[in-house]
């Protein structure tokens, strides 16, 4: 599978210009101030979009291969999806609601979108992380952790096997 981005510099202009209406439109419907924040085209695996916050650091990342391949359904559906994400963040704080809580069903519907929280596209021949995977036992069983939550591990969280209840631990 070719690993360049799939769209070309007219589709990402329209997401963004779509992602600036959007964006623009709740800023003046719900009466905030909405910055624009920097759009990525970087997301890989399942998402075909995601807002996120690092160190105040707001951006909307988007995944390309989804988007080139169900473009009109990721610029009626994710790009509202993420700018309602971004709004609520700045209503209410991440903190304080659920991701797809009510408040964001309420911008979602102010929009006209669909408040769906997930999409159901084909994903055959779509880029996917691949997460190396690492053995942990417990009384009654194996697990394997993906390197996210082994990394996890090792800076002191616990995970516990939902069968017998015990702390997963290293095998090996």
């Amino acid at each position: 599978m070719n690993q360049r981005c799939p769209l070309d510099e007219q589709q990402c202009g329209q997401v963004i210009r779509r992602t600036e209406e959007i964006v623009q439109r709740l800023a003046q419907e719900l009466g905030i101030d909405l910055p624009m924040i920097p759009v990525l085209f970087d997301l890989r695996g399942r998402s075909a979009g995601m807002y996120r916050v690092k160190k105040n650091q707001r951006v909307i990342r988007y995944n390309p291969w989804l988007f080139s391949r169900y473009y009109r359904d990721n610029l009626e559906g994710t790009v509202p999806h993420e700018a309602a994400h971004y709004a609520v963040d700045m209503l209410y704080g991440m903190a304080r609601t659920r991701p797809h809580g009510r408040e964001w069903q309420s911008i979602m519907r102010l929009l006209g979108a669909d408040p769906r929280v997930t999409c159901d596209f084909d994903m055959s021949d779509i880029p996917q992380r691949r997460y190396r995977r690492y053995g942990y036992r417990c009384v009654c069983r194996h697990h394997e952790l993906t390197s996210i939550r082994h990394h996890r591990v090792i800076r002191g969280a616990r995970y516990y096997c939902r069968v017998c209840k015990q702390l997963l631990v290293a095998a090996g």
